[in-house]
């Protein structure tokens, strides 16, 4: 077993802490050992929008590094889109008094998005995965094995519905999968839910960085009203059944997959040949 550093208890002296719900830090504790997501000598990389949710994973993982039993590195990276006036000096300034290492990755997808995105399209999916790709590039560049992105359980749960509704699949959000690229994804507050999160940023006080900082709201592209849609619906079924969540998170565990219209699925013995 890996002894502690005792350095790690006093190495951040003289920095910022954040302030760090009990019932946060069991969730994001509990999510990372049950599907071991970051482990002894791990190099991460971590998506830094500046939103409440990348913002609660960069503090957690800050707390974690200080207090698990284990050594890690990681790295936030805010993947810049080249648009004009695009500005991440406060939230590189807000890292610092943080002791949150931090980087900002140019890119030139504003540009890119020009030429590719058509007018009407959906804008959502579109620079997600410019923005993904971006992470990977650097990851790649500078030997990160893993990936860290701030997806919570409300948004697992939305883009389960989103996929069921609008696609014909039943498909979420692992906690962890392998890129094509080699190293691995990972989702740390894959169990927390929003409102969390939410809280966590309000109660330090945090500016978070929302839909003004994104591309999409320079050019002419459709609204993500699907996930609004499937996240109102959520919301008043949550309102009429409290416990919603809960028995939606107890299902993603205890899956009957053998009980769909999926033949390959099947355990059928009768078609065994004798």
């Amino acid at each position: 077993m890996t002894v502690m550093n005792p350095e790690k208890k006093v190495r951040d002296r003289g920095i910022k802490q954040a302030k760090i719900s009990k019932r946060l830090l069991r969730v994001f504790g509990k999510t990372n050992a049950e599907y071991r997501l970051i482990k002894e000598g791990d190099r991460v990389l971590v998506g830094l929008s500046g939103g409440k949710d990348s913002l609660s994973l960069v503090h957690l993982l800050k707390n974690m590094q200080a207090h698990a039993p284990f050594d890690f590195e990681f790295l936030a990276c805010t993947v810049s889109y080249g648009m004009p006036d695009e500005d991440y000096t406060a939230l590189h300034a807000h890292c610092e008094a943080y002791g949150i290492p931090h980087t900002v990755y140019e890119t030139r997808i504003y540009e890119i998005s020009q030429e590719t995105l058509r007018e009407g399209s959906s804008f959502c999916s579109y620079f997600s995965r410019m923005r993904r790709g971006a992470l990977y590039s650097y990851a790649q560049e500078h030997g990160f094995d893993k990936i860290a992105l701030g997806h919570h359980f409300d948004d697992a749960v939305e883009s389960f519905f989103m996929n069921m509704f609008y696609n014909g699949v039943l498909r979420s959000m692992p906690p962890i999968y392998k890129a094509d690229r080699g190293f691995h994804v990972v989702r740390p507050l894959i169990e927390a839910r929003e409102a969390q999160l939410r809280a966590f940023a309000d109660e330090n006080g945090f500016a978070t960085i929302g839909d003004e900082a994104c591309p999409a709201m320079r050019v002419e592209a459709k609204a993500p009203y699907a996930r609004a849609a499937t996240k109102e619906w959520l919301r008043q079924m949550e309102g009429e059944h409290e416990d919603l969540f809960k028995r939606i998170k107890a299902s993603f565990k205890h899956i009957h997959d053998d009980t769909f219209l999926d033949p390959e699925r099947w355990h059928r013995d009768d078609l065994l040949v004798q």
